[in-house]
């Protein structure tokens, strides 16, 4: 999943566009999903970030829908005991109807999809970027630059590991998958630390004083798209109460 939210941010069509707009404009969907009821605000706001994600940043309806899916998952499991009761006479449906949870499900997914919007057009290095404008201090904004490279490290050896063991047959029948699953677990963190101390090393002998400045190509916040963020969100406020 990270290494999909990883290339679509990157890759993809809202790539330059600037931090601000895009948070303003996932935010403010979060905020809406969580303040306007569930239904049909929550249905709107799906709907909306759903809309922008494959009519504007144009993700593709496969990547998105992986995206999605994990979270949407442990939705439908926790919505799960909210729809039916158990009781002397036995499982059945809630005295709702199952009410309660089309609306949990309503409102988690379209909150989940207004981050996975944001997550998915802004790569990491900008987000940081982005929290230090608003204050974040400089130690923790290292930390999170750090961890994030650190992942692709342990996804790198991970893929060698499981290529070395693939062409040895290692993941030749249930057994051998078991018992190479296993080895490639007990490695991976070994190996991973040992490239990010070599990396350290490295750093540190072409002078790194502690910061990992990172080049940005997205372009300056645009006002007059800020307004048009707001004024839509506005509107599906406006809508949303008014069908409500």
């Amino acid at each position: 999943m990270s290494l999909t939210i990883d290339r679509l941010s990157q890759a993809g069509r809202w790539r330059k566009r600037a931090p601000s707009e895009k948070a303003v404009l996932a935010l403010g969907l979060l905020v809406l999903s969580l303040a306007l009821p569930p239904w049909p605000g929550g249905a709107l706001v799906l709907g909306a970030a759903w809309g922008l994600a494959l009519g504007g940043a144009r993700i593709s309806a496969g990547d998105w829908l992986r995206l999605n899916l994990l979270p949407l998952g442990f939705v439908l499991t926790g919505a799960a005991t909210l729809a039916v009761e158990v009781d002397s006479l036995g499982l059945h449906l809630a005295a709702d109807q199952g009410r309660r949870a089309a609306e949990v499900v309503l409102r988690a997914a379209s909150a989940a999809s207004a981050l996975l919007l944001l997550a998915a057009t802004t790569p990491a290095p900008d987000l940081v970027r982005g929290l230090r404008r608003i204050g974040l201090p400089p130690e923790i904004a290292e930390i999170m630059l750090l961890t994030w490279h650190f992942l692709f490290l342990l996804l790198d050896q991970a893929t060698a590991i499981r290529t070395a063991q693939e062409a040895r047959l290692g993941w030749f029948g249930p057994r051998r998958q078991v018992r190479s699953l296993g080895l490639l677990i007990a490695q991976l963190l070994p190996r991973a630390m040992e490239r990010a101390r070599r990396l350290e090393i490295g750093l540190a002998a072409r002078g790194f004083d502690g910061s990992l400045p990172m080049i940005s190509t997205a372009h300056p916040a645009s006002v007059p798209v800020l307004a048009l963020i707001l004024g839509g969100q506005a509107l599906l406020a406006g809508v949303s109460l008014w069908l409500g």
